[in-house]
């Protein structure tokens, strides 16, 4: 959860880039990150992977007026809706992204290269599948409002459960966590591109600082819940606030378009 998912980098710079408000390489560039390359396959018209610029202004021409994320979960289609076979592709890579004005989305598949024990350089490349998907509202996605009020109560929650297991916020593995966690803060990190609202901006912050309590559980070793059967005990308890920080993400991501649609 601490980690930005790439359907939601793709989504913002895309809205970005949608609203003129970058540039077509500016966003290409946010998008792929720290991948070394990201292209698109299937797109209508050209026949074989084509880079993110081109990809993303021919869907433009083909009536894509925005991007919205989908970050599913077996059992929890968020953000999807339909058909089978793009929610199938969608819930195998966890994400995807939901064009909106034309009924095109994306998935991604993810390879590596130099992975492995003792490996520093790991050489990621990753291939976007455009394929139909059907104009529809998405799944599950709240408000913004709905969103904030959700995490503010599924951090309190998560909070009073974990203490009640013995699982303490402390220790080498949260320290590390909260260290990497400021030093993005400190480097200015923009948690969303220019043309999003500030309440967006918020809530995916806020699902992000949901995020870090998560994984600081989940990599605790020092608290009492060391039994598999606390152990079961700490991931039910950390079920719900994952699923609210989830569907808080999509709600931001998705901030852009919503806003859109109101104003349509």
């Amino acid at each position: 959860m601490l980690s930005e998912p790439r359907s939601g980098r793709l989504a913002a710079w895309g809205n970005a880039l949608l609203a003129g408000l970058v540039s077509p390489d500016d966003a290409a560039l946010t998008i792929t990150g720290g991948d070394a390359v990201h292209r698109v396959a299937q797109v209508p018209g050209e026949p074989g992977p084509v880079g993110l610029t081109l990809a993303l202004g021919r869907l433009r021409a083909l009536g894509v007026r925005g991007w919205r994320v989908a970050l599913p979960a077996p059992g929890h289609p968020l953000g999807l809706s339909g058909p089978p076979e793009f929610n199938a592709r969608a819930l195998d890579a966890g994400e995807a992204v939901v064009g909106y004005g034309a009924p095109y989305g994306l998935v991604p598949e993810v390879s590596e290269a130099g992975a492995g024990p003792g490996a520093e350089d790991v050489h990621v490349e990753v291939v976007w599948h455009c394929l139909p998907v059907r104009e529809a509202p998405p799944a599950d996605v709240p408000s913004l409002g709905e969103a904030e009020r959700e995490l503010a109560e599924g951090l309190r929650e998560a909070t009073e459960a974990l203490t009640r297991l013995d699982v303490a916020a402390s220790g080498p593995v949260a320290e590390a966590a909260v260290d990497a966690y400021r030093a993005r803060a400190e480097r200015g990190r923009q948690a969303l591109a220019p043309g999003y609202p500030p309440r967006a901006v918020r809530v995916l912050e806020l699902a992000q600082r949901v995020g870090l309590l998560i994984s600081v559980a989940h990599g605790s070793g020092h608290g009492g819940a060391v039994s598999a059967a606390e152990m079961a005990a700490r991931a039910q308890a950390l079920r719900p606030v994952e699923r609210v920080a989830r569907r808080a993400q999509v709600a931001a991501y998705n901030a852009w378009v919503e806003e859109r649609e109101r104003g349509a």
